[in-house]
């Protein structure tokens, strides 16, 4: 496996990765958990929002990044990241790995290889975040597992 900077070429199977990925939290948890109501307005059109949100997510001239994991010719993964180098601040935007490289750590070489870049750019720490949620579970555990301290964090709904 190597990991590369995206190429535009990446561009339909990223957006077909991210899709597959968060899919079960979109349909299969946020949906049942606010309702139709909020959940139309808050993420109905979730797979076009990845579509556009996708296609920004690497601009280097802007400070933003993604990187695939490419195992022999097919993408099993990707991270994208933004430096924001007057606070010496990185994120991570976004991490997503095909549900067969689940488990083989790909995930952390994909964060490894963002927070290398964001030292290496002048960022002295990064932010990363996810949900509180099951579906958010595994991400969770990586990211403190990565040193990450998490903060605790409450986003509440109420349809009216």
């Amino acid at each position: 496996m190597i990991i590369r900077s995206f190429e535009p070429r990446d561009l339909l199977r990223l957006t077909e990765l991210t899709i597959e990925t968060f899919g079960p939290f979109y349909e299969g948890s946020f949906r049942p958990l606010v309702g139709e109501v909020i959940f139309a307005r808050q993420h109905g059109q979730w797979r076009e929002d990845y579509r556009n949100l996708l296609a920004t997510l690497h601009a280097p001239e802007h400070n933003k990044h993604v990187a695939v994991a490419d195992l022999d010719g097919a993408l099993a993964g990707y991270v994208g990241w933004e430096i924001d180098p007057a606070r010496e601040h990185g994120t991570i935007t976004i991490l997503a790995v095909d549900e067969h490289h689940r488990r083989d750590h790909l995930a952390t070489e994909l964060c490894e290889h963002a927070f290398s870049h964001m030292r290496a750019h002048g960022a002295v720490y990064a932010e990363i975040g996810t949900g509180g949620d099951e579906f958010h579970g595994p991400a969770r555990a990586l990211y403190e597992s990565l040193g990450c301290i998490k903060l605790p964090v409450a986003v509440y709904f109420r349809e009216l």
